[in-house]
């Protein structure tokens, strides 16, 4: 534990530098944490030193091949950066750019062929998932279209339905409306014949005048009626004929008898009713 704190501690010594080190509680878990921290930080900054130290190394061999080139260059061609003309130079910058954006070691054709290989290899896989991203692309827009052109429909049809279910809702609605007030006057004219027959039973009143007595009596008069009316064209012959004393005086008894019998039936329906 004491040493894991000395270690913490000149760790942070070492990330603030002069400024004041921040107060902090000291137990295990704290301690265990900035130990941690500090282990990982000081592997990157040993991982980070060696490499500046490859790459200061690897600049002191490009600065020395640098150095050698231009040496031979000058001993064999007489040629140097200075005396360059200006299209040459720029020549040799774009040649130097296009060395590194490539990442080839050098500048010969050696290198520089299988870095454009590289780099077109790459162009065409780029094209050929650029072309395949197309042809999804406008798969998932013709989807969509469908999609959208579905769900406006679906929409529409919603919008029919609650219409209609709204309607059909308030017709249930009155309809219900309507048979509850049709049952409560049922039974209000329920209520009402019961009381009327109870006080008509409390008021001894004759069944003969209700109103099935009546509906029935009025049809056998109606019945009746239709019965005088075929008498009544058998008379209506002798109406015209000359006058016949005997025989009018027989048809005529005999057309009183029948009328006197169905007044006698007439009379004895309404009388027993």
């Amino acid at each position: 534990m004491c040493e894991k704190i000395t270690k913490v501690n000149s760790w942070l010594s070492a990330v603030f530098g002069d400024q004041p080190v921040p107060q902090f509680e000291v137990n295990t878990r704290t301690v265990d944490v900035l130990y941690q921290l500090a282990q990982s930080s000081e592997a990157r900054c040993s991982d980070t030193a060696l490499l500046i130290e490859d790459l200061k190394q690897k600049a002191s061999e490009y600065q020395a091949d640098g150095a050698h080139l231009q040496d031979v260059l000058l001993q064999g061609a007489g040629l140097s950066c200075a005396s360059l003309s200006k299209p040459a130079a720029d020549y040799l910058s774009a040649l130097v750019d296009n060395a590194m954006v490539l990442g080839v070691r050098d500048t010969s054709l050696g290198s520089f062929m299988p870095a454009v290989n590289n780099l077109t290899n790459e162009l065409l896989e780029a094209e050929k998932s650029n072309r395949r991203l197309e042809r999804e692309l406008r798969a998932l827009r013709k989807r969509l279209g469908a999609t959208l052109v579905l769900r406006s429909n679906l929409q529409e049809d919603i919008n029919k339905t609650v219409k209609a279910q709204a309607v059909e809702s308030a017709k249930a609605e009155e309809r219900l409306l309507n048979m509850d007030f049709v049952t409560a006057k049922g039974k209000e004219l329920s209520n009402r014949r019961e009381r009327a027959e109870a006080q008509l039973v409390s008021r001894n009143m004759d069944k003969s005048i209700t109103h099935q007595a009546i509906v029935q009596l009025s049809e056998e008069v109606t019945t009746l009626k239709q019965e005088i009316i075929p008498l009544k064209k058998k008379l209506e012959p002798y109406m015209d004929l000359s006058p016949s004393p005997s025989l009018a005086k027989v048809k005529i008894e005999e057309a009183k008898r029948e009328m006197a019998a169905l007044d006698s039936q007439f009379e004895m329906n309404v009388n027993f009713k």
